[in-house]
């Protein structure tokens, strides 16, 4: 991956398999600094390609004493441009550098409190001599001898070198990790070290991507042609609009129904590309083809492979009616990047299916043009707004792509198709009214294969139980359940039960990810 923006300077962050690496790379972007995120053993040719002009260096699991432990490219530290080390980065700075780590000391993890000893750089405008503040710890192993030029600039109960710094070098380190919330002041600490340490301007816009994105659209297809398959969701939609603008019509969208949409979606998607943006769209009704498909099935692996395998099918099929193209589109995301690409050895990324159309650039012999593939989810949507993209679609809540199947745990049915979304409109519709759809990361209605009597005027009933999920969560990774008042539950299932004919209980799932997953199959 280069640069996307080739006159935008650029931060390398060197990752050594912290969970939270990803977050030193959405800090600094939020600063409006461009940053990508590499695994430490291809630093050296990170280095070279993208001619940072900053280097940070994350967090990992690894203890820096252990034989074998991961380290950065001494290029790093001979390359004179700044270095912020944050935690295992500090350390392996410090052993790289001549000083000396060591295990045993009690270890710090959650939050602590540092003490501003000197001034530095990295504090100016945020934090001052004498004082106190929050900070978020998470390591075993601590520095006891810095290097030559590293001096203390703060310090913490159980670290001694909270922070270290050689001003004149900018090498600046912090034991804490300041990318995370539960540093209040980490971001500021961070946009100083970009601006003010590394002088780099705030020039990484949705604009300036825009701009760029476009003219290697461009550049990469020519005169070929592009097919992409349209979801509903934001990440193919973004995509294609994006394409659209680059390359006009040579790019088709195929909009494969397979009757497992929220209510009104397919006309929705329709009506956007077609009419307000005038792109050449396929839309392929094939309910009938994928409930045939799915009937008996209530496996959830099944299900899932029915719906991918069946698409692919379907999607090719169009594809050949157009005379074939060179290129697919996919909404492919930075996150599903880092990913693929884990020092770790860790699993690539498992694409969704209809999402990122697994499986079709081998089978039908097509280059990928994946134009969001250097950006963070908040980013797409960003770049969405950009685009003039309607807010209702911008900001709709993430939407798996088996769609309802996996929200009808047991046998798919046109019943319960039409049961799950009449009552999964009204969960939103209510929502909406409360003021509270951005708020939450994903809500939707789970139609349980279980039936329960009930009582509805002087007759018994014997209906299904409509279950209720809502979920904060910043990407997906862990998720808390949103804390609705009870009078908000109680008014939505009340509706439910008096306007959707089937279902006669409604839950409420208060259960978080770990150790829940945030849908239902």
């Amino acid at each position: 991956m280069s640069n996307p923006v080739a006159d935008t300077d650029t931060v390398l962050i060197v990752d050594f398999g912290s969970q939270v690496t990803q977050l030193i790379a959405r800090r600094v972007r939020e600063a409006g600094v461009y940053s990508e995120i590499v695994p430490f053993n291809r630093a050296s040719e990170a280095l070279e390609r993208l001619q940072p002009k900053a280097i940070i260096l994350s967090g990992g699991p690894a203890s820096v004493t252990a034989e074998g432990s991961p380290r950065a490219p001494q290029g790093v530290f001979e390359s004179g441009l700044p270095i912020l080390s944050i935690c295992y980065g500090q350390q392996t700075t410090a052993v790289q550098l001549g000083g000396v780590v060591e295990g045993g000391h009690p270890a710090e993890f959650g939050r602590a409190d540092v003490v501003i000893k000197e001034p530095s750089a990295l504090f100016e405008g945020v934090w001052e001599v004498g004082k106190r503040y929050p900070v978020w710890m998470s390591h075993g192993d601590r520095v006891t001898q810095m290097p030559e030029g590293i001096t203390v600039k703060a310090t913490s109960e159980n670290a001694p070198f909270a922070v270290a710094t050689d001003e004149k070098r900018r090498i600046y380190t912090t034991m804490f990790h300041p990318e995370v919330v539960h540093t209040p002041d980490g971001a500021k600490l961070l946009a100083n070290f970009v601006h003010r340490i590394a002088g780099i301007q705030n020039d990484w816009t949705m604009a300036h991507f825009r701009t760029a994105e476009i003219a290697k659209i461009r550049s990469q297809v020519g005169g070929a042609r592009v097919i992409s398959g349209l979801s509903g969701g934001v990440d193919s939609a973004v995509a294609s609009v994006l394409i659209h603008e680059a390359i006009g019509n040579q790019l088709t969208c195929i909009f494969v129904d397979h009757g497992l949409l929220r209510q009104n979606e397919a006309e929705e998607v329709v009506r956007l590309f077609r009419e307000h943006y005038n792109i050449p769209l396929v839309h392929v009704d094939a309910r009938e083809r994928f409930l045939a498909a799915l009937a008996g099935k209530s496996d959830p692996e099944a299900k899932r492979k029915i719906i991918g395998g069946l698409f692919i099918d379907v999607f090719e099929e169009e594809a050949r009616k157009l005379g074939g193209a060179d290129f697919l589109a996919q909404g492919t995301l930075y996150p599903d990047v880092i990913e693929s690409v884990s020092f770790t050895g860790g699993p690539s990324v498992t694409i969704k299916s209809h999402h990122n159309v697994g499986g079709l650039p081998e089978r039908m012999n097509l280059k990928l043009v994946e134009p969001l593939r250097e950006l963070f989810k908040d980013e797409v949507r960003a770049l969405g707004r950009e685009l003039g993209l309607p807010e209702t679609f911008v900001g709709r809540h993430p939407f798996p792509g088996p769609g309802l199947a996996i929200r009808i745990p047991g046998e798919i049915t046109e019943e319960k198709l039409n049961i799950l979304r009449q009552a999964d409109a009204i969960y939103l519709d209510e929502i909406r009214k409360a003021g509270l759809y951005d708020e939450i990361w994903q809500a939707f209605a789970v139609l349980l294969p279980v039936r329960t009597v009930g009582v509805m005027g002087d007759a018994r009933t014997y209906e299904y139980v409509c279950a209720l999920r809502a979920v904060t969560s910043t990407d997906g990774m862990t998720a808390d359940y949103y804390p609705f008042e009870h009078a908000f539950l109680g008014a939505t299932a009340t509706r439910i039960i008096n306007e959707v004919r089937g279902i006669n209980r409604v839950v409420y799932d208060i259960t978080s990810k770990p150790p829940g997953t945030i849908e239902w199959e």
